[in-house]
């Protein structure tokens, strides 16, 4: 048990150390990876583009009422746009797929006249009119590598329209190839370079530039800035391949408000609805998560035809259809500082907090067990404790070695009432002591221990101390046939037990028969005499 105990401490600092080892090495990876229970609510809403606060109209909507009025016309707005990144199925331990819901909310608006309204939003099951709320609504999925965050093609579609009741996903949804960039997540271990970032308004990837570094609300984040070309809209089809709803209108020169030479007041003109962005990143590096988002949406009509043919006055038309600049809130941002910031303690305790402890702890154990093994040694004893080695044995005098089994002397004292009847022998020769090699040593027994009884007319001068049958008699004159085989009369090991019927008082000890005459010679041997012992008393 002591053996154990030792070895407990050697034991546990080598688990320490391990642990310090693979902590690292496996744990850590696995949490290096994108959450399966990643949910991000951000929340955005229009800001000035100068930064000046106050203005509660920041943006410019087109009235999507006017297209049946005699002439276009706008709205100074404020907008809330809203986002939602969920994991759904596919997703494994080798990819994730986020599914994320954005609207565009019109929350006010205020006409060119001054007028000023709030604007309602309908059911999600009732038919919407010009004037509603929701301005915009996508459903984006992407399917990613869980280890890098980028697009693995798996899944990667944009759904459009609202699927009707029995309908399908996909046929509301359209297909979105060669993805690559990331969106709603940057890997880990960002670095000061160029990244892809992939913008679903005009479904294409830009290239996300390194800035600068920046602290927001105490993590340090990089900051990255993506231009969006212009992209004409139109030409990004819908699920039945056609140019979406509100991207190409025909109306009237007057309608649209051109004038100018070669153009008619009612002469139809198309325009085409673009759409081009810069967006503002801030992404905490270890992580890969997004802190802060601002971007600069523009999406206007103008003509597609820019050749000479077509009349100046059309071709440098413009509309806004909508313009703004979103930046999260301060709701979103706090809310994902902490995020990060819990990603971050995990990896700092993962990769080298807990390492470090385990490490010291097992160094520490190591010595502990090391230092008891030390001192056991110099005290002398077996680590286990089981034998002192420095001890003297009682047999050695002091020579420090322990005595063995072997080499101690046990001592057996005889069980009460197994003395024999005793029989004065006849004179003969005298006995010859055994090799004391071949015999137990036995305790001596003063004469007054002898029963009495059955002693009184011996002689005490001549009285010779009475022996069981297993300790040392007198074999001169013996031979085998006059004696039986004592071995069935020894006592017991330890002095004590049952003895034999034929060993009790009254009988030839150690013969079984009591007829038979015991031999002269058959006598017992007295066992030297040790009077340092002060035993004996003659």
């Amino acid at each position: 048990m002591k053996r154990v105990a030792l070895a407990l401490p050697a034991l546990l600092g080598i688990a320490c150390i391990a642990a310090a080892i693979a902590i690292p090495t496996y744990l850590v990876p696995k949490l290096r990876v994108v959450p399966l229970d990643l949910d991000i609510t951000s929340v955005a809403t229009s800001v000035p583009a100068d930064g000046q606060a106050g203005d509660r109209f920041p943006a410019v909507i087109f009235d999507r009422c006017s297209v049946t009025k005699p002439k276009a016309a706008q709205f100074s707005a404020h907008l809330t746009q809203q986002r939602r990144s969920v994991i759904v199925d596919p997703s494994d331990a080798n990819q994730a797929t986020l599914q994320s819901g954005q609207t565009v909310q019109v929350d006010r608006i205020r006409d060119a006249a001054g007028k000023e309204r709030d604007l309602t939003m309908a059911s999600s099951n009732a038919d919407r009119k010009c004037d509603d709320a929701l301005l915009t609504a996508t459903v984006d999925r992407v399917s990613v590598n869980r280890q890098t965050s980028v697009p693995n093609g798996v899944v990667s579609s944009l759904q459009l329209e609202a699927v009707p009741e029995g309908g399908n996903v996909d046929e509301a949804s359209v297909r979105l190839d060669d993805r690559k960039g990331f969106q709603y997540k940057f890997g880990f271990d960002v670095q000061k370079r160029d990244y892809y970032y992939y913008d679903t308004n005009t479904r294409q990837d830009a290239i996300a530039k390194f800035v600068e570094e920046k602290t927001i609300d105490g993590v340090k984040t990089y900051h990255f800035v993506a231009d969006v070309p212009e992209t004409d809209l139109s030409n990004l089809p819908n699920p039945a391949g056609e140019a979406p709803l509100g991207t190409i209108l025909n109306m009237p020169a007057k309608w649209w408000g051109i004038k100018g030479k070669g153009v008619k007041a009612n002469d139809v003109v198309t325009m085409h609805r673009y759409g081009k962005a810069t967006r503002h990143v801030y992404v905490e590096p270890q992580t890969g998560t997004i802190l802060y988002g601002m971007e600069d949406q523009e999406q206007y009509f103008k003509s597609p035809d820019d050749s000479a043919e077509n009349p100046r006055a059309i071709r440098d038309f413009r509309m806004d259809a909508l313009k703004g600049r979103f930046e999260w809130s301060q709701e979103t941002v706090a809310h994902q500082a902490d995020r990060a910031k819990g990603y971050m303690n995990q990896l700092r305790w993962g990769g080298t907090i807990a390492p470090i402890i385990l490490g010291v702890v097992g160094v520490l154990l190591l010595l502990a067990w090391a230092a008891l093994l030390w001192l056991g040694r110099r005290r002398g004893s077996d680590p286990s404790g089981d034998v002192p080695v420095d001890e003297p044995s009682p047999d050695d005098d002091g020579a420090g070695t322990a005595a063995t089994p072997d080499e101690q002397t046990t001592v057996i004292p005889p069980a009460p009432g197994a003395y024999p009847a005793y029989t004065e022998p006849e004179p003969g020769p005298q006995s010859v002591q055994p090799d004391d090699s071949a015999t137990r040593a036995i305790p001596t027994y003063r004469p007054d221990d002898l029963p009495p009884a059955e002693f009184s007319s011996v002689d005490e001068s001549a009285q010779t101390e009475i022996l069981p049958s297993s300790y040392a008699w007198s074999q001169e004159a013996a031979s085998p046939a006059d004696v039986t085989d004592t071995e069935a009369f020894r006592a017991p090991a330890d002095g004590f037990g049952p003895i034999p019927d034929e060993a009790r008082p009254g009988q030839p000890y150690p013969f079984a028969d009591p007829t038979r005459p015991m031999p002269d010679a058959q006598r017992f041997a007295p066992p030297a005499d040790d009077d340092s012992l002060g035993r004996h008393e003659r």
